[in-house]
């Protein structure tokens, strides 16, 4: 026999509810049947990107262009990966 689901309480915001659903007394088999779940797709969602006006030295660009030809990527999305690498080596440097 199912336990019966217990209500979902009514939150005053939306980081009082984020603490709700992070506490681990919290478990969410008490308030859904995840039996009942269905897979979505969402396949038109895209992560929100802001297009930024970068000035570089020539001689910089064209050697993360012909590094990025040899990777055989994109030089704009080689620019990223090492932006987003080195913030979370900064990051974690920072937090020790």
């Amino acid at each position: 026999m199912k336990k019966p689901l217990k209500p979902i309480p009514k939150f005053k915001s939306e980081s009082e509810e984020r603490a709700f659903w992070e506490s681990k007394s919290n478990d969410t088999t008490d308030y859904f049947d995840w039996s009942k779940a269905k897979f979505v797709e969402f396949p038109n969602l895209q992560p929100s990107t802001k297009t930024i006006s970068l000035r570089l030295p020539q001689n910089l660009l064209d050697r993360i262009r012909a590094r990025a030809n040899r990777l055989d990527v994109p030089y704009q999305s080689l620019m990223k990966v090492w932006l987003a690498e080195k913030v979370e080596e900064i990051s974690a440097q920072a937090a020790k």
